[in-house]
């Protein structure tokens, strides 16, 4: 088994919203489909940290879900995003999984996964900037999750998954950087930043986390592979 990563899928099969209006977007499904089945096996697993689906029911996601289950290889691990309004709770979904078929899909949610020897965390986070009191119940929230995620991971060497960036250029989201370096996290991916955003992406170390954008249009709608 390999772990691969790729967030943003953006699926508009539920609801008629196709990314092929942006520059670069164009055919971005049919690209997903190419690229992902041409570097992931069916013994792979691949980590997508939100941003799923335009849909904005559970129901309405399942043409998405069926594109991700049936035509995409391997085991998917699945994260929230800030679009993903079909999101709900994990007693629903993980329902809604088993009465469809849906065995190659889990939740990375409150918990973490075991691939290959390493402990895959993570949470959607949120903006760290808007400063808003709303705002910081929101962050405050994510964190706990984080944490829960992290500790469900033990002595297991980590990699986080967020949805937002926990860095930008001349900021960062503190509390995130903080559990991160708490539970010596050394790698951490994150999406959320599209098209003329991508420049604004921290890509390196900081303070002891290799940070690194996985975006689907800034991999090209390619999977990395991360282990």
């Amino acid at each position: 088994m390999r772990v691969f990563t790729m967030g943003d899928l953006h699926l508009p099969f539920g609801r008629q919203k196709p990314m092929d209006i942006f520059g670069g977007w164009e055919n971005y499904t049919e690209r997903i489909e190419k690229n992902w089945n041409s570097v992931v096996g069916e013994d792979d697993c691949v980590v997508i940290p939100g941003d799923i689906s335009w849909a904005m029911s559970i129901e309405e996601a399942l043409p998405d879900f069926e594109f991700i289950s049936r035509r995409l290889r391997g085991r998917k691990i699945i994260s929230k995003g800030n679009h993903d309004y079909w999101w709900t709770t994990m007693a629903k979904m993980n329902a809604y999984l088993a009465a469809n078929g849906f065995d190659s899909l889990s939740f990375l949610h409150n918990n973490c996964v075991f691939a290959e020897g390493l402990a895959l965390c993570g949470t959607r986070s949120w903006l760290f900037d808007a400063g808003q009191p709303h705002d910081e119940k929101v962050m405050s929230r994510e964190c706990g999750r984080l944490r829960a995620s992290l500790e469900a991971a033990g002595d297991t060497e980590k990699a986080v998954f967020l949805h937002y960036p926990p860095v930008y250029p001349q900021a960062d989201a503190g509390e995130v950087v903080a559990l991160l370096r708490e539970y010596g996290v050394k790698r951490c991916f994150y999406g959320h930043l599209h098209g003329g955003a991508i420049p604004l992406a921290y890509q390196g170390e900081f303070f002891g986390v290799d940070c690194r954008l996985i975006s689907a249009d800034y991999l090209k709608f390619c999977p990395i592979k991360i282990r």
